[in-house]
């Protein structure tokens, strides 16, 4: 092999150590509000429970209900009555637009309604084929035409755009199986 080959060689294997492979398990991929979103590799990956110092449930690490309940937590101190349950039993069906849900202490919102959500709400997902424990995240930015949300555990993808439909005054955040939206009383 010729010096230059050799030289080549060498300058690819050093390349190629600088390359990562991507985040891993517990990487911080994203944040809110200075709170952490972390990778979960794949959306069935459970590593423990986690819990705050004074024994409030948070959830099942790196998924989707534990950056929502972590985010009220640590953004604005809220500890739900109720801190055990799949996204999709966060948001009580049977509650009308702008009921008080006692078991997460939140005022939630149905999807189709006279209001668009605010940054800071919660959405909820109900359960389909794809997520059969439902979904959610926290809404970081709302325009005209569409809400911005960040989510934990949904692959590095740690953002997403939905789009705001309007008829005659009403609005409806266009997603399958989008049940609403929490905030704070």
């Amino acid at each position: 092999m010729s010096i230059a080959r050799l030289y080549i060689v060498l300058i690819a294997l050093f390349s190629l150590s600088f390359v990562s492979s991507g985040p891993r398990i517990g990487d911080i991929i994203d944040s809110h509000n200075n709170v952490a979103v972390y990778y979960n590799g794949n959306v069935s990956h459970v590593e423990g429970r986690n819990v705050t110092r004074e024994g409030y449930n948070l959830g099942l690490r790196f998924q989707c209900v534990e950056f929502v309940k972590r985010y009220y937590y640590e953004h604005y101190g809220h500890m739900m009555p109720d801190s055990y349950g799949h996204a999709k039993s966060f948001f009580d069906k049977d509650l009308p637009t702008g009921g008080y849900n006692a078991k997460r202490g939140l005022v939630q919102f149905k999807n189709i309604r006279y209001d668009l959500p605010r940054e800071g709400d919660i959405i909820v997902y109900g359960a389909n084929k794809m997520m059969p424990f439902g979904h959610m995240g926290i809404v970081t930015r709302v325009t005209d035409n569409e809400v911005e949300m960040i989510q934990q555990n949904w692959g590095k993808k740690s953002r997403r755009t939905l789009k705001i439909v309007e008829f005659k005054g009403i609005y409806t955040v266009a997603d399958y199986d989008l049940l609403g939206w929490m905030r704070l009383p």
